[in-house]
C-alpha cells in the first residue's frame, strides 16, 4: 500500500513535466519534389481546434534536419505554450538553402515550405491562414532562407527574421553545396544575386515585413549582418537589429529565439 501511494505521489508530482506542448512529426508529400520531407511541429500545451493560433516557420542550418531545433533547444516548446503559437520546424535537407534550384528538380523548398507545407498545415490543423499570423526566421542557413522568402512571398508572410543569417550568399568564402543548388557562381551570378537578402533588398518597400535581425559580435558572419543593416537603413527599410557578445554557437540561438519569438508574439497581437 505504501509502495502504491509512494507511485501515485510521484506520478502527481511528475504530471506538470507531461502537461506541455504538443511534439509530432509530419510526413508531408512535395509534389514538386516528388517525394515525402518531414518537418516538426509543436502546438502550445492547451491547443484547441476552437481556436485560431499564429505560426512561426523555424528553419535550421547547414547539415542540420528538422528535429534539430526542438532536440537543442527544448525550451521552444515553453514558448510555444506561453506565446500561445505553433512552431513548424520544416527539413531543409542538409544544404537546400531553401531555394527552388534551377537545376536540380528534387531541391524545391521555396515552393515546398511556403505553399505545400502551409497548406498541410492550414488545412489540419487550427492556424490564422493569413500573412498576419504567419512567421519565418531561422539560423544561419535558416536565416538565408528565412529572409528570401519573406522578402519573395510578401503576400504569404508579414514577419521574418534572422538569427546569425547569411544576409549575402554571393560573399560567402566557402561552397557550402550553393553550386549543387544554383550553379557555379562565376557563371550564374545574377541566380545567386536573386537568392540573396542583401539583393533582395533593393525590391523591398518600408512597412512590407516587419524584420527582426540579430547576429553574435564575434560570427564570422557579423560584418556581412552589419552591411545589410546598413543597406536597410539607407534604404529606409524600418527593421529591429540586435547584436550583443556571441559566436555562430547554440548559445547564441537558444537566447535569440527567446527574444525573436517575444518580437513575432507582438507583431501578432497588433495585428
Amino acid at each position: 500500500m505504501k509502495k502504491f501511494f509512494l507511485l501515485s505521489l510521484l506520478f502527481l508530482l511528475l504530471l506538470p513535466a507531461f502537461s506541455q506542448a504538443l511534439v509530432d512529426t509530419l510526413k508531408v508529400y512535395s509534389p514538386s519534389m516528388k517525394k515525402e520531407v518531414k518537418s516538426v511541429i509543436i502546438l502550445p500545451e492547451n491547443y484547441t481546434p476552437e481556436k485560431k493560433y499564429p505560426v512561426i516557420y523555424l528553419l535550421h542550418g547547414y547539415s542540420d534536419s528538422y528535429s534539430k531545433w526542438v532536440r537543442t533547444v527544448p525550451s521552444i516548446k515553453e514558448l510555444a505554450s506561453n506565446y500561445e503559437i505553433i512552431f513548424v520546424c520544416p527539413d531543409g535537407a542538409f544544404s537546400s538553402w531553401y531555394v527552388d534550384s534551377p537545376i536540380d528538380p528534387e531541391f524545391q523548398y521555396e515552393t515546398y515550405i511556403t505553399k505545400e507545407l502551409r497548406a498541410y498545415v492550414e488545412k489540419n490543423y487550427s492556424t490564422i491562414a493569413k500573412r498576419e499570423g504567419r512567421a519565418i526566421t531561422g539560423l544561419s542557413m535558416g536565416g538565408h532562407g528565412a529572409l528570401i522568402l519573406a522578402m519573395r512571398n510578401k503576400n504569404i508572410y508579414a514577419h521574418a527574421g534572422s538569427m546569425s543569417g547569411v544576409t549575402d550568399i554571393t560573399a560567402l568564402d566557402r561552397n557550402l553545396d550553393l553550386s549543387k543548388r544554383l550553379g557555379n557562381k562565376e557563371e550564374n551570378m545574377e541566380t545567386w544575386k536573386k537568392n540573396s537578402a542583401y539583393f533582395l533588398a533593393d525590391e523591398l518597400k518600408n512597412g512590407e515585413l516587419n524584420l527582426v535581425i540579430e547576429c553574435g559580435t564575434g560570427d564570422f558572419l557579423f560584418d556581412a549582418n552589419q552591411k545589410f543593416h546598413q543597406k536597410l537603413m539607407e534604404l529606409k527599410i524600418d527593421h529591429d537589429y540586435t547584436t550583443r557578445p556571441g559566436v555562430h554557437n547554440w548559445d547564441y540561438w537558444t537566447n535569440a529565439i527567446q527574444y525573436q519569438t517575444l518580437f513575432f508574439h507582438r507583431a501578432f497581437k497588433r495585428n
